[in-house]
């Protein structure tokens, strides 16, 4: 766990200059991965809608019926910021063990940083 910590620390230091300069058009190619559960509309899937993820709590969505895990990692009032959502998209499995979502993960820091800026704002693309 310990390597884990710091494997996503040295991931973050290294990630969080292109949150600013992801590239939300590159970002919708790369939401394709995710289309299959998600959507950003505001309407649930498989998983729950991504429209206006950023800032939200985690586990919040009305109507949607979050694992155990997930809202046990909600608690304490857990925000999806961009730093937590990059973490997330890395490895969810790792980060919430025991969460439904069965991705594995997106490995490149280009691609989370593209992704994050096209959930920023989905429409504008």
């Amino acid at each position: 766990m310990k390597h884990l910590a710091a494997l996503t620390a040295a991931f973050l230091c290294l990630a969080a200059p292109a949150f600013a300069g992801g590239d939300a058009a590159a970002g919708r190619a790369v939401f394709r991965k995710c289309a299959t559960c998600h959507t950003t509309e505001p309407v649930n899937r498989v998983g729950p809608t991504l429209a206006g993820i950023l800032d939200r709590p985690v586990a919040s969505v009305a109507d949607y019926s979050y694992s155990a895990a997930m809202t046990g990692f909600a608690e304490g009032g857990r925000r999806w910021s961009e730093a937590l959502l990059a973490e997330y998209l890395l490895s969810p499995r790792a980060m919430v063990p025991g969460t439904a979502m069965t991705f594995a993960g997106l490995k490149k820091s280009e691609d989370i940083a593209n992704l994050i800026a096209y959930l920023k704002n989905p429409a504008a693309q």
